[in-house]
């Protein structure tokens, strides 16, 4: 098999680094022909904190992926998330320059150039620029304006910022492991490709990407992202919770919570007992596994309190008829979803990997939704939109690309 013919989809995690690679089939169709999954130990919360770690753990992924897939790759599509992504709306409004005022492709371009032009920090880069919807001579609600006819173009656009240095490192990571970056996606935004439907896009819904050091929001409505937002708790917390609660190693504490975990007490039986490891080689102890539960529950609705809270700055978070829908390694455990109706007073459902082809049985659980996502966005996302240009000479990219815009209007 060529390389032509695969995508590789990276997701680097503060608990775990997986690389995914699929057979490209045309049409935005894809069989899913390698995984390679390693524990990560050079993040926390999503942002790169020692170095080589983090490149042993991507080459580790990446080798075992291929080893499976018996294709090397060269480049990746990463996925981004930790508590300094940012993001903002914006509108950009221009004259349709064609002399028989039809809009173009480059029209469309330089109404959402206009609509970058905002003020951004120095230490931030743009990741996304995602149009929401057009206005040609104030008739809204175009999603695809080319060919019209008007006098004046305008659109609203969701800016996605993160951290320059917080980029650089990862795609740093990934250059040391002999790998090119093709782009940088926002991990809620590429889980979203896997697990959402049009239909829920169209209606309104929350997706909770629960991962080990961070909880992502992305709200879509009317088939666009419209918020997104990140949380600073994940399941790291609760199996740090449970590790103190039941005076047991971390290393126990997560399998405990994998194997027998529980965000809703009510639900678990009052007779069923688990056995849990001592620390410094003490003899394991029964205990009851509602208790179990009674110490997850409180930490699982706190992330789930403040990401309703995040929810509420913007305008959507009464317009989800879908609901929400939870995703990541976290969102396995039972009774979750239950508890985020409670708390979202909406319906609230686990969120599996929409896929077919390949080694579906390996990949089909909310674990694998981002690194399937990121394929997924590879795939259906404009050719224009990849990008390869985050580098340590970000800053300076950026002012060329504004003098090249000059020169376009200009000259």
């Amino acid at each position: 098999m060529e390389e032509e013919e695969t995508v590789v989809g990276l997701d680097i995690g503060t608990t775990k680094v997986e690389a995914i690679i699929a057979q490209d089939l045309g049409e935005g169709e894809f069989d899913v022909i390698g995984v390679g999954t390693t524990p990560s130990e050079g993040l926390k919360k999503g942002v790169v904190v020692n170095l080589e770690k983090t490149v042993e753990s991507i080459t580790k992924a990446v080798r075992d992926a291929e080893l499976m897939a018996g294709v090397k790759p060269s480049s990746v599509y990463a996925g981004i998330a930790g508590g300094h992504i940012r993001s903002l709306n914006s509108r950009g409004v221009i004259a349709i320059s064609e002399p028989h005022k039809e809009v173009t492709k480059r029209d469309v371009e330089r109404v959402i150039d206009a609509a970058k032009a905002v003020a951004i920090p120095m230490d931030r880069e743009v990741l996304h620029v995602l149009p929401l919807e057009f206005w040609v001579d104030d008739q809204p609600g175009i999603k695809d304006p080319v060919g019209m006819m008007g006098v004046r173009l305008e659109v609203e656009v969701h800016i996605v910022t993160g951290a320059v240095t917080s980029a650089q490192n990862i795609c740093r990571s990934i250059r040391r492991a002999d790998l090119r970056v093709n782009d940088l996606v926002l991990q809620p935004l590429a889980s979203s490709y896997a697990v959402l439907t049009p239909d829920e896009k169209k209606l309104g819904v929350a997706l909770l990407d629960i991962g080990g050091g961070t909880t992502d929001i992305a709200i879509f409505y009317d088939g666009c992202i419209r918020h997104t937002a990140v949380v600073g708790w994940g399941g790291e917390n609760i199996t740090r919770d449970i590790a103190i609660g039941l005076r047991t190693p971390l290393e126990q504490a997560e399998r405990i919570k994998v194997n027998f975990g529980c965000a809703l007490p009510s639900i678990v039986e009052p007779d069923e007992t688990i056995k849990v490891p001592g620390v410094g080689g003490r003899e394991p102890r029964p205990v009851s596994r509602r208790i179990l539960a009674q110490i997850i529950e409180p930490r699982v609705e706190e992330i789930f309190t403040l990401a309703l809270r995040e929810m509420r700055r913007s305008d959507f978070a009464d317009l989800l008829a879908a609901g929400v829908v939870l995703t990541g390694g976290a969102s396995m455990m039972e009774g979750i979803a239950e508890l985020a109706e409670q708390v979202f007073d909406m319906p609230a459902k686990v969120g599996t990997p929409i896929t077919s082809g390949g080694l579906i049985d390996l990949v089909s659980s909310p674990i694998h939704a981002t690194g399937l996502g990121l394929i997924k966005y590879a795939l259906q996302s404009p050719k224009g939109g990849r990008r390869s240009h985050l580098t340590n000479n970000g800053f300076f990219e950026k002012i060329l690309r504004i003098m090249k815009g000059w020169f376009k209007d200009f000259f």
